[in-house]
């Protein structure tokens, strides 16, 4: 077996991956730096033979593993311990309106091989789970079902996160209601890939997106607002260091928020924002003008080839985008905007909307440090971020 799976240490018998009280000791190896015993226990305040204890119990589950020796001060040189993040790994799944994606990561949330396809999210859970379950199995096949600790699982619609069930997602028929979490495991454990009480955890795509964005660029921010512009409008908000999902799980909903008089139109008296300021919104629009569009795709290309009414339609997006986003900024505060999505590799043209309206209506303060930007994460970050919150799941003290 390869991959780092450890088949005769498999963690607590209960099925949970850590042993009682060695989650503090973890958390600080897993922040990159090798420490020894002594240095743990300064560090938590713990008794020596209580931190040599747990640290045994972490190495004999793979989690820690030996890093070499810490200078020497005279006398024998202290063992220092590191954590081992390929002890075990995960399924990470983005699944979108026109594709899906599949990787295996370690427990520090990167992926070590992934499987993309086009697909349509409205041909229903059958299809596209199955194929989820085929990629995974896979993935998988270098690994026992033993090292699979957890799948992290981003859809595009709203998410009642506690359940994992979407609830009356506008563009998944079929999809309402499901026990997704159910369906994974049972198509899983079916190919023989994963346990039947595997942890499988299902989130709105855009709060993975901001997750993901939050671990890879900003890290040192508290305060962050991730906006996908596609086929729909959402955003995750991360507050405090921390995603935030709202009672029911559907804070970030924006692609229903009315925008008054759309950005100030000659005859309109505004309209939900998905429906001025979305791909296929602005494609519709282009399309009525002589264009041939349909999607965000065709926006973007348009608009790369300078197509001055594709460069002023997506602006005009941006400036539709911005009238919500400035009520956002100013409740909110966040220190970073950033603006992802498909419409969004349009560039600077939607970026301008979006910054024009947003300083002119937001206040003084609450733009002052605003940085407003596109994504860093790359095409991955939705992946990055399923991976972490399986980890945060298995491995946070929290």
């Amino acid at each position: 077996m390869s991959g780092g799976g450890r088949p005769e240490a498999r963690g607590r018998e209960d099925g949970g991956l850590l042993p009682p009280g060695t989650a503090p000791l973890l958390a600080l190896l897993r922040g990159g730096r090798a420490r020894t015993r002594s240095e743990l226990a300064a560090e938590t305040g713990l008794a020596r033979s209580t931190v040599s204890a747990r640290v045994d119990q972490l190495v004999a589950t793979g989690l820690v593993a030996p890093a070499g020796d810490a200078p020497s001060t005279g006398g024998r040189p202290a063992a220092r311990l590191e954590f081992s993040p390929g002890a075990r790994v995960l399924l990470a799944v983005e699944l979108g309106a026109t594709h899906g994606s599949v990787a295996v990561a370690d427990l520090a949330g990167r992926a070590l091989d992934a499987r993309t396809r086009a697909l349509s999210i409205a041909d229903g859970p059958g299809p596209v789970l199955d194929w989820v379950a085929d990629a995974a199995r896979e993935l998988l096949a270098p690994w026992s079902p033993g090292d699979l600790v957890g799948a992290g699982v981003g859809l595009p619609g709203p998410v009642e996160h506690a359940t994992g069930r979407p609830v009356r997602p506008p563009i998944m028929p079929g999809w309402d209601g499901l026990d997704v979490p159910g369906e994974m495991v049972t198509r899983l454990a079916a190919r023989g890939v994963a346990p039947p009480a595997l942890p499988v955890l299902v989130d709105n795509d855009v709060n993975l997106l901001a997750l993901g964005e939050h671990a890879t660029a900003w890290a040192h921010e508290d305060d962050l607002l991730f906006v996908k512009v596609a086929t729909g409008i959402g955003a995750g908000v991360v507050s405090g260091g921390r995603l935030q999902r709202g009672a029911q799980g559907s804070a970030g909903d924006l692609g229903a928020v009315h925008v008054p008089a759309a950005g100030g139109r000659d005859g309109d008296h505004g309209g939900d924002l998905e429906a001025l300021a979305s791909g296929p919104a602005v494609a519709s629009r282009l399309r009525a003008r002589g264009r041939e569009a349909t999607t965000s795709r065709d926006v973007v290309a348009l608009v790369r080839r300078g197509d001055p009414l594709a460069v002023a339609e997506v602006r005009q997006a941006g400036r539709d985008l911005g009238e919500v986003l400035s009520t956002c900024v100013n409740l909110l505060n966040p220190g970073v905007l950033v603006v992802g999505g498909s419409l969004a590799l349009a560039g600077e043209d939607l970026l301008a909307g979006v910054r024009e309206v947003i300083y002119r209506r937001s206040t003084p303060l609450a733009t002052r440090h605003l940085t407003i930007a596109t994504p860093r994460s790359g095409p991955d970050g939705g992946l990055r971020g399923a991976a972490l919150l399986v980890v945060q799941h298995v491995l946070d003290p929290a």
